[in-house]
C-alpha cells in the first residue's frame, strides 16, 4: 500500500503544479487572475532569476526526487541509507508550502487586492504531506524489529 501511494504521487504532483493555486487581482472589481505553481515560476523567470531557481526546487524538484528515491528504495533498487537525504528534501519541499502560506497572509495583510485559495493548492499541499507520510512508514518499515 505504501509503493502505491508512492507511485500515485509521481502522478500527483505534476497534476497539482497545474492546477489553479490561488486566485488573486488587484481590485475587488475585476477578474481574478489564477496562479499554479507553473504559471508562478514563469512569472518568476522573468523577474528574479535566482529566486526562480530556489522555488523551482523547492516545488518541483525536491518532491519529485524524494518520491523517486523512494520508490527506488522501496522496490530495492537503492539503498536505504539513502533515507536520510531523502527525509531532507521532503523537509525543503515543505518550505515551499510555507513560502506560498507566507505570501498569502502578506497580501491580504496589504489590502491592495483581493486572494482566494483554489483547490490546487490542498492538491500540492496534500501531495506534500502524503510524501511525507509515505517516507515516514517506509523508513519505519527498515527498521529492525526488537524481539519483546
Amino acid at each position: 500500500m505504501i509503493r502505491a501511494a508512492n507511485l500515485s504521487l509521481l502522478v500527483l504532483f505534476p497534476l497539482s503544479w497545474f492546477a489553479p493555486l490561488l486566485k488573486a487581482g488587484l481590485l475587488p472589481f475585476f477578474d481574478l487572475d489564477t496562479i499554479s505553481v507553473v504559471t508562478g515560476l514563469q512569472a518568476l523567470w522573468e523577474k528574479d532569476v535566482i529566486l526562480a531557481l530556489l522555488v523551482t526546487f523547492l516545488a518541483v524538484f525536491a518532491p519529485y526526487m524524494k518520491t523517486i528515491g523512494l520508490a527506488l528504495v522501496q522496490f530495492r533498487l537503492a539503498s536505504p541509507r539513502i533515507l536520510g537525504v531523502l527525509h531532507l528534501l521532503g523537509r525543503l519541499a515543505m518550505a515551499d508550502i510555507f513560502l506560498i502560506a507566507l505570501y498569502i497572509v502578506l497580501a491580504k495583510g496589504v489590502g491592495l487586492g483581493r486572494i482566494e485559495t483554489a483547490w490546487g493548492l490542498y492538491l500540492f499541499t496534500g501531495c506534500i504531506l502524503a510524501s511525507l507520510a509515505v517516507s515516514y512508514f517506509t523508513e519505519r518499515a527498515r527498521l529492525p524489529r526488537k524481539a519483546g
